[in-house]
């Protein structure tokens, strides 16, 4: 299935999961709990206070070789935005994509999702861990802070 096809199938619009592809067309599925959408908002608005030149984005469909991934949270900048605003999905990723840890995300899976947001030309990949710690990864691994946004805070307070 595309990612098209995923978006326009109407049984699976409103459900209480995050929903992506794999490599083979199937839809992956992710329950959520309530945190996980309110980790969302804080890191998007703190985002659109902290970087006003973008746009924060939430549930942002990035296509890959691996199927369509969807970071919680991305930060565009305006260009790119204006570039891809009124598509579907996109295989170029905006500058920083953010994945809020759900308990049922490995490590493993979380690792695939960096190197695939970078192959699609991430300049960073956020990390929310539980209870709102924040991890800033660029390329080459993990940064003591964001560069593109260095005052954005290592905690999310709820």
């Amino acid at each position: 299935m595309t990612w098209a096809e995923v978006c326009a199938d109407r049984s699976l619009h409103d459900l209480p999961y995050k929903i992506e592809t794999n490599r083979f067309g199937q839809i992956v599925m992710s329950p959520a709990r309530i945190n996980h959408g309110a980790y969302q908002s804080a890191i998007a608005g703190l985002l659109g206070q902290h970087l006003p030149e973008g746009v924060p984005i939430t549930e942002m469909a990035i296509e890959t070789p691996e199927g369509a991934k969807v970071p919680d949270v991305v930060w565009c900048s305006k260009p790119l935005f204006r570039k891809i605003q009124d598509q579907v999905s996109t295989s170029e990723a905006p500058e920083i994509c953010v994945e809020v840890w759900s308990w049922s995300n490995t490590h493993e899976e979380m690792t695939e999702k960096r190197r695939l947001y970078f192959n699609a030309g991430a300049a960073e990949c956020w990390m929310c861990m539980e209870h709102g710690q924040m991890a800033f990864f660029g390329p080459s691994g993990e940064l003591d802070s964001s560069r593109l946004c260095p005052k954005f805070p290592r905690k999310i307070e709820l």
